[in-house]
């Protein structure tokens, strides 16, 4: 009988406690959905999805200042696909496209610089957004422009850390799936801190099984009665995690509080260029004015978020908001909750 055999085979089965787990990363989300795992669960297991989709939690106020950089600085604006449809307080990037501003989709921040490079005579602003797993890449890409005389290039910055997420979220759940993207870099040793202030959760990869190993060790454990702390994920997910990634980050940016969009600011939990590089920070570079974002809509995006509401509790959910119409930042993201939900089912 196979690992993922058993594992299954409990989860199914499983009586005990009642357990609420969150998978905080949004392609676990959509996996878990894919795989139909959701479907396969005892009615005593509630998977709740959290604030791990990096656009999703995009401020308002960050849309708001690339915004501006397109239509009044005339830059060009270099971002993924998934930001350019989530709203402002105003516009989205793509309405600021509709009105002449410059807007490109790259695949990679290293895109970006190749850009800048190839057009000197336009100002290359990159839209920085994303975890631990992506920022590494952005300051490579400063120190590429760097390297090359670039100065035509910058990055705005939205990084954020997962540590004050999975704090400011520990009441919502009763342990949390960690994304194992996220873990290859930083390592375990935040995990392991969760578990001494009693948070509890399991690494784990992104294959079915070892989605259904992690989820059936994570009920396992709940029903021992005790915090704990498992790395399902150790063929990726090694306790030092990667300290060339780590160094160079450190090396570029600094810690500072960041705003979370629904969720509010959390301390120290955005990352931002160090000021020896403030050439390459758009913020300084541009003198970005103190936009205070506004959004005012129906749309519970941030009640979702932070694992209050099902997608399908939100009163737009299917309705007013929907993945060719969104109204809502979790409905843009191809890792949204919402967008998952409609996806592969809004009834579950």
């Amino acid at each position: 009988m196979s690992e993922a055999f058993d594992a299954r085979t409990y989860l199914e089965n499983y009586d005990g406690p009642d357990f609420r787990i969150m998978e905080v990363c949004g392609t676990h989300t959509h996996e878990i959905f894919r795989q139909g795992i959701r479907r396969i669960l005892s009615p005593k297991i509630k998977l709740i999805s959290g604030p791990g989709c990096p656009v999703c939690v995009t401020p308002v106020s960050f849309i708001d200042e690339a915004v501006y950089l397109a239509l009044e600085k005339g830059c060009t604006i270099t971002t993924f696909g998934d930001l350019v449809r989530v709203p402002g307080t105003k516009m989205s990037l793509a309405g600021a496209r509709a009105k002449g501003a410059s807007i490109k989709v790259v695949y990679s921040p290293s895109d970006a610089v190749k850009y800048a490079g190839a057009h000197k005579d336009e100002q290359v602003v990159f839209l920085s957004v994303g975890f631990e797993t992506t920022t590494p890449s952005d300051v490579i890409a400063v120190k590429t422009a760097m390297r090359e005389g670039l100065t035509n290039f910058s990055l705005l910055t939205a990084n954020k850390t997962m540590p004050g997420a999975y704090e400011a979220m520990g009441k919502s759940c009763d342990a949390f799936l960690y994304p194992g993207h996220v873990h290859c870099i930083t390592g375990t040793q935040i995990c392991k801190d969760m578990c001494e202030k009693g948070i509890s959760g399991v690494i784990a990869g992104f294959t079915g099984d070892e989605l259904l190993t992690a989820l059936a060790i994570a009920a396992k454990k709940h029903a021992e009665g005790k915090p704990f702390f498992v790395n399902c994920y150790p063929r990726v997910v090694t306790d030092e995690g990667s300290p060339a990634a780590v160094a160079i980050v450190d090396k570029f940016m600094q810690p500072c509080d960041a705003e979370w969009r629904g969720i509010g600011t959390i301390p120290m939990s955005g990352m931002e260029l160090r000021d020896e590089y403030a050439a390459y920070d758009a913020r300084k570079k541009f003198e970005i004015p103190d936009l205070k974002g506004e959004y005012k809509t129906a749309c519970r995006c941030g009640d979702v978020l932070q694992g209050k509401i099902l997608p399908k509790e939100c009163p737009l959910f299917g309705k007013a908001c929907n993945p060719d119409h969104p109204v809502g930042a979790c409905m843009v993201s191809s890792e949204g909750a919402c967008s998952a939900f409609f996806m592969y089912g809004g009834d579950l």
